[in-house]
Protein backbone atom coordinates (compact mmCIF):
# COMPACT_ATOMS: atom_id res chain seq x y z
CA UNK A 1 0.00 0.00 0.00
CA UNK A 2 1.83 3.36 -1.03
CA UNK A 3 1.55 6.07 1.64
CA UNK A 4 -1.15 8.00 0.06
CA UNK A 5 -3.30 4.99 -0.05
CA UNK A 6 -2.58 4.67 3.57
CA UNK A 7 -3.35 8.55 4.76
CA UNK A 8 -7.11 7.98 2.44
CA UNK A 9 -7.63 5.58 5.16
CA UNK A 10 -7.30 7.78 8.22
CA UNK A 11 -10.33 10.02 9.62
CA UNK A 12 -9.70 13.73 7.94
CA UNK A 13 -10.51 16.14 11.16
CA UNK A 14 -14.13 17.59 10.16
CA UNK A 15 -15.62 14.30 8.47
CA UNK A 16 -18.71 12.37 10.07
CA UNK A 17 -15.78 9.62 10.50
CA UNK A 18 -13.29 11.22 12.33
CA UNK A 19 -16.14 12.54 14.58
CA UNK A 20 -17.22 9.19 14.90
CA UNK A 21 -14.13 8.06 15.28
CA UNK A 22 -13.09 11.13 18.19
CA UNK A 23 -16.33 9.51 19.95
CA UNK A 24 -15.56 5.82 19.90
CA UNK A 25 -12.24 6.67 21.48
CA UNK A 26 -13.29 8.85 24.27
CA UNK A 27 -16.38 6.46 25.23
CA UNK A 28 -13.57 3.67 25.56
CA UNK A 29 -11.27 5.71 27.23
CA UNK A 30 -13.84 6.53 30.07
CA UNK A 31 -15.39 2.83 30.02
CA UNK A 32 -12.10 1.07 30.23
CA UNK A 33 -10.30 3.19 31.98
CA UNK A 34 -12.47 5.86 34.06
CA UNK A 35 -10.95 8.59 31.86
CA UNK A 36 -12.60 12.11 31.35
CA UNK A 37 -15.65 13.65 32.84
CA UNK A 38 -18.00 11.54 33.54
CA UNK A 39 -20.73 9.64 35.96
CA UNK A 40 -20.74 5.28 36.50
CA UNK A 41 -24.72 4.72 37.32
CA UNK A 42 -25.64 1.42 38.51
CA UNK A 43 -29.32 0.10 38.41
CA UNK A 44 -30.68 -1.43 41.76
CA UNK A 45 -30.93 -4.34 40.12
CA UNK A 46 -27.39 -4.53 39.79
CA UNK A 47 -26.31 -2.82 43.30
CA UNK A 48 -28.95 -5.62 44.83
CA UNK A 49 -26.77 -8.77 43.44
CA UNK A 50 -24.05 -7.06 45.70
CA UNK A 51 -20.30 -5.70 45.95
CA UNK A 52 -18.56 -8.99 44.33
CA UNK A 53 -20.92 -9.20 41.97
CA UNK A 54 -20.48 -5.24 40.91
CA UNK A 55 -16.97 -5.87 40.95
CA UNK A 56 -17.25 -8.07 38.90
CA UNK A 57 -19.67 -6.75 36.03
CA UNK A 58 -17.98 -3.74 36.07
CA UNK A 59 -14.84 -5.42 35.50
CA UNK A 60 -16.71 -7.32 32.59
CA UNK A 61 -18.24 -3.87 31.36
CA UNK A 62 -14.73 -2.37 30.84
CA UNK A 63 -13.10 -5.83 28.81
CA UNK A 64 -16.18 -5.72 26.21
CA UNK A 65 -14.94 -5.65 23.29
CA UNK A 66 -17.21 -7.75 20.98
CA UNK A 67 -18.69 -4.46 19.39
CA UNK A 68 -20.63 -5.92 16.32
CA UNK A 69 -23.04 -3.88 13.30
CA UNK A 70 -26.21 -5.27 15.54
CA UNK A 71 -24.96 -3.77 18.74
CA UNK A 72 -22.88 -0.99 17.55
CA UNK A 73 -24.50 0.29 14.35
CA UNK A 74 -23.32 3.78 14.72
CA UNK A 75 -19.48 2.20 15.52
CA UNK A 76 -19.68 4.84 18.85
CA UNK A 77 -18.50 1.98 21.14
CA UNK A 78 -21.23 3.61 23.51
CA UNK A 79 -23.48 -0.07 24.23
CA UNK A 80 -23.08 -3.60 25.18
CA UNK A 81 -24.19 -7.03 26.78
CA UNK A 82 -22.57 -8.87 29.52
CA UNK A 83 -23.28 -11.76 31.31
CA UNK A 84 -22.29 -12.17 34.74
CA UNK A 85 -23.41 -15.44 36.80
CA UNK A 86 -26.13 -16.18 34.97
CA UNK A 87 -27.26 -12.49 33.95
CA UNK A 88 -27.98 -10.72 31.19
CA UNK A 89 -26.31 -7.03 32.23
CA UNK A 90 -27.01 -4.01 29.67
CA UNK A 91 -24.37 -1.41 29.83
CA UNK A 92 -25.41 2.17 27.83
CA UNK A 93 -23.37 5.96 27.52
CA UNK A 94 -25.21 8.41 26.91
CA UNK A 95 -24.08 12.05 26.50
CA UNK A 96 -24.53 15.16 28.18
CA UNK A 97 -24.04 18.54 28.78
CA UNK A 98 -21.56 19.55 32.03
CA UNK A 99 -24.13 20.49 33.91
CA UNK A 100 -25.96 17.23 33.03
CA UNK A 101 -29.31 19.07 32.00
CA UNK A 102 -29.55 18.44 28.57
CA UNK A 103 -27.44 15.82 26.03
CA UNK A 104 -23.90 17.31 24.94
CA UNK A 105 -23.87 19.95 21.98
CA UNK A 106 -20.82 17.69 20.69
CA UNK A 107 -20.08 14.41 22.42
CA UNK A 108 -16.61 14.24 20.10
CA UNK A 109 -16.19 17.43 22.57
CA UNK A 110 -14.83 16.38 25.81
CA UNK A 111 -14.86 19.85 27.23
CA UNK A 112 -18.41 20.07 27.12
CA UNK A 113 -19.40 16.38 27.62
CA UNK A 114 -20.40 14.24 30.50
CA UNK A 115 -20.07 10.83 29.76
CA UNK A 116 -22.61 8.97 31.80
CA UNK A 117 -22.17 5.26 32.09
CA UNK A 118 -25.11 3.08 33.16
CA UNK A 119 -25.62 -0.52 33.76
CA UNK A 120 -28.64 -2.43 34.64
CA UNK A 121 -30.15 -5.94 34.61
CA UNK A 122 -31.54 -6.65 31.24
CA UNK A 123 -34.89 -7.36 32.28
CA UNK A 124 -34.65 -3.63 33.95
CA UNK A 125 -34.49 -2.20 30.67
Amino acid sequence: MKSSERESCVPQAGTAEATTDRIRRLNDDFRKNGRGIGKLLLTRGISNLGPIAVAGIVAATRAYDAFTPDIDPHGEHDMGTVKWAGHKIYWKLDYYDRELCFGSPDPANAAVTTRVLTIMLASEY
